[in-house]
Order: structure tokens, then sequence, then C-alpha cells
């Protein structure tokens, strides 16, 4: 009895032992085990901006806007599975306010719809993730400053919008960022009687979450 039960125990030892080479074998190769965690593939955003415009034309006529917005993007996958890639897709909504825009109190709301592409690259062993991301789509605008002093602004339902920038990401945990800035050239094309075109400066910051 004694010599089976140490039979069965050697026979468990032996089980053990060979089931645990390929583990092994799998981290020093530096491949990922099936329990490791998958890469997230989209993320989701939301936060405050800010943004630096001007009423045309001649001068600056500057003034500011503040609101929020939300992103999405979608992760383009990379060579290696386990590995997060450094190219996404990104859709964007905006929408910013200004209660004074000029002397006579004209309002403007500013709303942008915009999607494109974003380089994220990846540094290795570091919380801070820079990006910078070209997106294109439509501006909205309404309030006295289109619809009562400038009715002439016919496109200010829709006209084109462009974003070039880009901004940096802290990990706060395995799921959570940290927007801590994104930077972005604003362009639009509202008509105002003159060159239709204003340049905007879109400061943003807030919260992402990995999914």
């Amino acid at each position: 009895m004694r010599l089976r039960i140490r039979y069965q125990l050697a026979l468990l030892l032996t089980v053990a032992a060979v089931s645990a080479v390929p583990a092994g074998a799998q981290a020093a190769s530096g491949q990922p085990s099936t329990t490791d965690p998958k890469p997230y593939r989209a993320e989701i955003a939301g936060g405050y901006t800010y943004v630096h415009s001007n009423v045309p034309p001649g001068g600056c006529g500057c003034f500011n806007m503040s609101g929020g917005n939300g992103t999405f993007a979608w992760f383009l996958p990379s060579a290696n599975p386990a590995k997060l890639g450094s190219f996404a897709l990104v859709g964007d909504v905006a929408i910013t306010h200004a209660g004074t825009v000029s002397a006579s109190g004209e309002t403007l709301t500013l709303s942008t719809f915009t999607a494109g592409a974003r380089y994220l690259p990846r540094l290795n062993h570091s919380p801070l993730q820079p990006f910078g991301q070209v997106l294109i789509g439509l501006a909205h605008s309404s309030g006295s400053l289109v619809q009562g002093a400038n009715p002439g602004a016919a496109n200010g339902g829709a006209s084109f919008a462009s974003i070039f920038g880009g901004g940096a990401d802290l990990k706060a945990t395995p799921r959570i960022s940290i927007r801590l800035i994104e930077a972005d050239y604003l362009f639009t094309t509202v008509d105002n009687g003159s060159n239709n075109r204003q340049n905007n400066l879109r400061i943003s910051a807030g919260v992402v979450v990995h999914f």
C-alpha cells in the first residue's frame, strides 16, 4: 500500500513538471501566455475644450469659447497581436460657446463633427502616451453672430472643418488614462463676408477609458 501511494505521488509530480515546461518555455521566449490580458482595442474620451478664435474681417477681433468634446478611437491591429497598434481610426465631436463675441454682445456656438486617423508612438515601459492626429469633417455655427449680425453666413449650418494636432495621455490604471493636454489647429470655412476662413486654436483635457 505504501509503495502504491509513493508511486501515485511520483506520477503526479511528473505530470505537473511536464505541464510546467511549455509555460516556462513560452515565458522564456517572450511570448504571451494564454492568461495574459489582451490589449484594448478601443477607447472613449471626454473632457473640457477651449477654443481661441477671431471675428473677421480685419484685425484680430479675438474671443474665447468654452465647452466640451468627446472622442472615440478604434485601434488597428498590429503585427504582434499581443501589442497595441500604433494607428487608430478616430471620431471627434466638440461643442463650444461664447456668450459675448464682440462689444455688441453677440453670441456664437460652434459645433464640429470630424473623423480621421491618429498615430501613437509606443514608448516602452512609459505611462505617457503621446499622439498626433488629422481629422476632417463639418462645422455647425449658430447664435446671433451668424444668424443676426451676419445673416450672409449661408453655410453656417454645415461648413468644412479640419483638425491637425496632437496631445499626451498619462496612464492612471490599466483601463483609465488622464488626457493631460490636446492642442489642435482647428480650421473652419464659415462665410464671413471676407475670406470665409477661420483659424482657431483648440485646447482640450479630460479622461480616457480603454476597453
